[in-house]
């Protein structure tokens, strides 16, 4: 049996989308004043979703989105996401395999 397809609330946009073709972010369990992307979903704690465009992501740091979706009252680092998403747009390869990389070390914390 398939998966079905989950709806998400892009914060940036608020466009309603298949979460397939969004791009999930979490506050980084070392340091709650930074935003991380979270690509593989897997992250513990509360997540947000984005449309994954540097528009989207200029939009969402103007409206102060990340910290209100993410419930977080001091000001937030979201660069670790803007890094993601520029990588993605421009296919870097460098850039993912660090993302991922730092993503796995994380998850490997978990109890």
């Amino acid at each position: 049996m398939s998966n079905p397809t989950r709806t998400r609330t892009c914060i940036a946009t608020r466009e309603a989308r298949p979460d397939t073709q969004l791009l999930r972010v979490v506050v980084d369990p070392d340091d709650p004043t930074r935003i991380i992307a979270d690509p593989g979903r897997g992250l513990p704690g509360r997540g947000a979703w984005i449309t994954p465009t540097l528009e989207a992501f200029e939009l969402a740091e103007s409206r102060r989105a990340f910290g209100r979706a993410l419930r977080v009252s001091a000001n937030v680092d979201a660069s670790n996401v803007r890094e993601y998403i520029a990588g993605e747009s421009e296919s870097s390869p460098a850039n993912r395999k660090q993302v991922v990389k730092r993503t796995k070390e994380l998850m490997s914390l978990q109890p």
